[in-house]
């Protein structure tokens, strides 16, 4: 395989696994013509207006804290990375901050501000999704998702992903810990710290970020699985992998319990056949699965293509009466 003759393995373990970040500096970002141009403008003007409820959670070299607005008493989430941190983590914190503040979308977590103190310490006040994420509800359930919450899921992320990959935005790094919820069921993409805007059409984008376990078969070796690495298509065979995990209650190139080295994970991703559901499935979940984890990237299904799909398209007539009755 290509990759075992060109690429240096990082050292990844499971579960969910993130491999060191880019290790060229290229930032700030340029934005691609197609892409929206100005900042939106922030909702919290100072960091001393934020009051620090609790801690949310640890990691990547930063704290994120749940915080409440002095004046306003909004609840926000506030993640603060230390100036002292590792230089790729910083990397990382930059690359989110360029992306955030041009995002605008009902499918992706918000950023409310932007703060870069003096000493090098770096604040950005997110939407608090009170929910947590899509992994810690699977690990709450006394049991896995149904296919009507995993419909509502998959048109969600797929209309986020819409409006990211037509502003040439990959996020390379979909997993359920990247899906945020809400009470009300809303789920959103956040943490785009290894995502890419594609500022050309034949951008190179790099195959070795993000989190092993859910890397598409070409990012190991694009020779084989379609020729080149395909970010679009690299987030559509993540999202697949996420819903199988999801609705079969564990990773699902794996044993419940199973910690693989990455040698053992990639030769299960590209030599073995894609996972398969359950008996239990229906016919439509299937195809939907199965139009998302086609190992030749040329053959995966598009964002568009995977909205119309019935397994989507009938959530999505669902919802759109609803708004209707709702309207009237």
């Amino acid at each position: 395989m290509a990759v075992v003759r060109e690429r240096r393995h990082p050292n990844l373990k499971l579960p969910l696994p993130d491999s060191a970040a880019d290790r060229r500096p290229r930032f700030p970002l340029p934005l691609p013509p197609t892409a929206l141009t100005t900042s939106r403008p922030t909702d919290v003007d100072r960091l001393s207006d934020l009051e620090k409820l609790q801690v949310l959670g640890h990691g990547n070299g930063g704290t994120v804290y749940k915080v409440r607005h002095r004046r306003t008493g909004a609840l926000y989430a506030l993640k603060i990375v230390q100036s002292d941190c590792d230089s790729s983590v910083r990397r990382q914190m930059l690359r989110e901050m360029d992306i955030l503040r041009r995002t605008d979308s009902p499918y992706v977590v918000r950023c409310h501000g932007i703060f870069e103190k003096s000493c090098g310490d770096i604040g950005l006040v997110m939407e608090y999704m009170d929910g947590g994420t899509l992994d810690c509800l699977l690990r709450r359930q006394s049991g896995t998702f149904s296919e009507d919450f995993l419909a509502g899921i998959s048109r969600q992320v797929l209309e986020g992903l819409s409006y990211l990959h037509s502003h040439k935005i990959v996020h390379r790094d979909i997993k359920p810990s990247n899906l945020l919820v809400n009470r009300k069921m809303e789920i959103k993409i956040a943490d785009f710290g290894v995502s890419k805007i594609m500022c050309r059409t034949l951008d190179a984008c790099d195959s070795f970020v993000g989190t092993c376990a859910y890397m598409s078969p070409e990012r190991f070796d694009p020779d084989t699985y379609g020729g080149a690495y395909n970010g679009y298509a690299g987030d559509i065979w993540s999202l697949g992998l996420t819903l199988l995990e999801l609705y079969i209650g564990h990773f699902p190139f794996l044993p419940p319990g199973q910690r693989p080295d990455w040698a053992t994970l990639m030769c299960a991703i590209c030599f073995g056949e894609p996972p398969s559901l359950p008996e239990t499935a229906s016919d439509e979940f299937r195809s939907f699965i199965k139009c998302c984890l086609q190992k030749d990237s040329s053959r995966r299904w598009t964002v568009a293509q995977l909205l119309a799909h019935p397994f989507v398209a009938k959530e999505r007539d669902l919802m759109a009466k609803m708004e209707g009755l709702s309207i009237s």
